[in-house]
């Protein structure tokens, strides 16, 4: 019989985690060169068990794991993990909004799909988390959100009306909604962003950089105030119901 294939040290974060046995789980996790991947953990629960104090989500990891049936859409075998070390783990907002990454990643990820870039932005957003709290946190949500939305094609040209192609017409004002695109803003309409916003938006999302140009911009606080609602109406739009849950979270504890 030839041998299971395996991965090695592939650098991975554990997104999601539920119970598969007594003494086992199976973890979803973001995996740098395989994206989304399911793995079971073998014995993982046990309190001998090497991997249980590994096995963390927002913490970068090292994963080995073999490949079972095709390899592709399958869950494979956990073999080894280790911690990467780099950062602490992010703590109250903080922690709730990378869990809150986690899901978008989760519903929005397809198995065995490759996303290095992302990854890479996600790692880095992961390290910013740990050390931000408060207000700080929401322009570093608002850049991910965007670049997310940018790199799995559900996010328009930024610097045109969606509907006609027609390049934005300086000194008006336009909003982004889930099934028109970008469109100009109606009379009245809250939560609207100047074309010059906007066209800075997609300069920064295509920059060599995007990550530290964009948060640049959307730290502006007509940005991020007015981005926060349409984003997260996208976002919803593509995630399906039911509501995220770690968003009801968020609106439950803000309002206590």
């Amino acid at each position: 019989m030839a041998s299971a294939k395996r991965v090695s040290d592939e650098p991975a974060f554990v997104l999601h985690s539920y119970d598969w046995s007594e003494s086992s789980l199976i973890l979803e996790v973001f995996t740098r060169h395989r994206g989304r991947v399911a793995l079971a953990a073998k014995g993982v629960k046990r309190p001998t068990s090497n991997f249980r104090p590994v096995l963390l989500p927002l913490q970068p990891l090292s994963l080995s794991y073999s490949l079972g049936g095709e390899g592709n859409g399958e869950i494979h075998t956990l073999k080894g993990a280790e911690w990467v070390g780099g950062h602490v783990m992010p703590q109250g907002d903080a922690l709730l909004s990378g869990l809150y990454l986690n899901e978008l990643l989760m519903r929005l990820l397809a198995r065995d799909d490759p996303y290095a870039a992302l990854f890479d932005i996600y790692a880095g957003v992961v390290r910013v988390l740990a050390g931000q709290h408060g207000d700080a946190i929401e322009p570093v949500l608002r850049t991910f959100e965007l670049l997310l939305l940018r790199e799995l094609g559900h996010l328009p040209a930024l610097n045109e009306e969606s509907a006609t192609l027609a390049p934005l017409a300086e000194g008006r004002r336009y909003v982004l909604v889930a099934e028109g695109g970008l469109r100009p803003a109606l009379q009245g309409e809250r939560a609207v962003l100047g074309a010059a916003q906007w066209q800075a938006i997609e300069s920064a999302l295509q920059a060599r950089q995007a990550f530290n140009a964009t948060l640049h911009v959307v730290a502006q606080p007509e940005a991020a105030l007015a981005l926060k609602p349409q984003l997260r109406a996208l976002l919803q739009y593509h995630c399906g119901s039911p509501m995220l849950r770690t968003r009801q979270l968020m609106m439950d504890l803000q309002s206590l």
